[in-house]
Parts: C-alpha cells; structure tokens; sequence
C-alpha cells in the first residue's frame, strides 16, 4: 500500500454520485500558486435551489428562487470569507464562526470547539472547514471536520490536520462517503489529490466529473503566491 499515493480528483469524483458538499486545498504543480474549490450538491429541492455570489473578496449562497426556498437555516451562507492574510472556507455558517474567533484572538480549532455537525438527523452532516494562511510568499493550511460520534447523534468528534504545502499536490474533505439513507458521513484522513497548474483545467475537470443530477455549484480561487493576485471562477448550475 502506498500512502503517499496521489489521487486523481476526477476519478474519486466520478466514481461517487454523492460526495456532498467538498472542499480541496493545496498548491499548483509550479509552486506559485495557492488553489481552492469549494462545490455543493443536493438531493432536495430546497438543496437545489441555490446559486453562487461573489460579494467582494467573499462569496455566498443564495436561493435561486426565493419562493422556492423552505429552510434556510443549513443553506443559506458564506462558504468563502478573507480576514487579512487569512483565507477560509467551509460548508456552513460556521465560515462566520472561525472569522470572529480570529478577530477576537482565537485560533482556527479553538473557534470550531464552539461548533458541531449540522443537527439534521439522522445524516448529522459533518461540518467541513479549511483555512489557509498567507505569509513570506507561501503559505500553511488547516482542515477540519466535526461529526457525530454515534448513529443518535448524541456527541462530537472534531479533527484537524495541518499541512505543509507541496507542489502539485492538495487535500479533498466531503462530507459524505456516498449516496445513502441515512447518508454515510465521511470516514479518515482528506484525501490526497493532484493539483494542476490552470485554473480553467481545474474548474472544468471538477465540474465535469460531478454527478449531472445532484451538482448545483463549484467556486474555484487561485491566489498568486509571489505578487497575491487572486483569480475566481464560479459555475451555477441553474445559470448555465
């Protein structure tokens, strides 16, 4: 078994009809950039019913059609903030979270030990978070996930990994193993995935291997590692 194996991001999407909700962090194959991509899928038509928006150096979601929209509660909010040399990424309002408790001092886990897997039992979807920190022309990132502990959702587990970037080479976290009912919540270590060096490459290669039915949206950002130039591409199923 080789444990330093790397995955191709297309073939772990393409074999899953449900991975959820994913986050992927690491570093182009060149070494001169940062690269992030955060995707959303659904089964229901309140998940569905969403789109991405850019506002400023963040981006949210929002209900394509507002009559539509059931329960805002899971759906509704920032999956990318930045905080000064801080940049942060997750699948829920707990985005808002790690954002106040580094303006209050707190570190990206001491923040998250306030938080816990989504109460929408029986999946108890995990929380997934990642954040990376910019300085001296490179950077160090973090993942996180918390989820139950049992079927009953009765306590949390919480796990962060810390990483060293290398070239060309990034980390997956999701939230579900599969399709399921229950939806079986994602088990181990993110996963080990190449990362390319075009941003169009990366963008169209995540989209493309994303299952047609359950997919609504993909934010990619790359941030230049030398000058911090920063480049976006977003996808909207319902927009397209």
């Amino acid at each position: 078994m080789d444990i330093y194996a790397v995955n191709q991001l297309s073939d772990l999407l393409s074999s899953n009809t449900y991975p959820g909700r994913g986050i992927v962090i690491g570093k182009t194959a060149d070494g001169k950039k940062a690269a992030v991509a955060y995707f959303i899928m659904g089964r229901s038509v309140n998940s569905r019913n969403r789109v991405f928006v850019e506002v400023g150096e963040d981006m949210k979601t929002e209900a394509f059609d507002p009559s539509k929209m059931e329960d805002p509660s899971l759906i509704i909010y920032y999956p990318v903030r930045k905080l000064d040399n801080h940049l942060i990424v997750t699948n829920g309002d707990q985005t808002d979270t790690i954002y106040n408790g580094l303006k209050e001092g707190k570190t990206f886990s001491a923040a998250l030990e306030t938080r816990e897997f989504e109460p929408d039992g029986p999946n108890w979807t995990p929380r997934i978070s990642g954040m990376l920190d910019f300085a001296d022309g490179d950077f160090t990132y973090q993942m996180s996930i918390l989820k139950s502990a049992d079927a009953e959702g009765t306590a949390c587990n919480r796990f962060t990994y810390s990483y060293a970037p290398k070239s060309g080479l990034g980390h997956f976290i999701h939230t579900y193993v599969c399709d399921g009912n229950p939806i079986p919540t994602f088990q181990g270590e993110p996963e080990r995935v190449a990362i390319p060096n075009c941003i169009d490459e990366f963008t169209e290669m995540i989209w493309n291997n994303l299952n047609e039915n359950n997919k609504i949206s993909l934010y990619v950002r790359f941030v230049d590692l030398a000058d911090g130039t920063v480049e976006n591409r977003m996808i909207n199923k319902h927009l397209q």
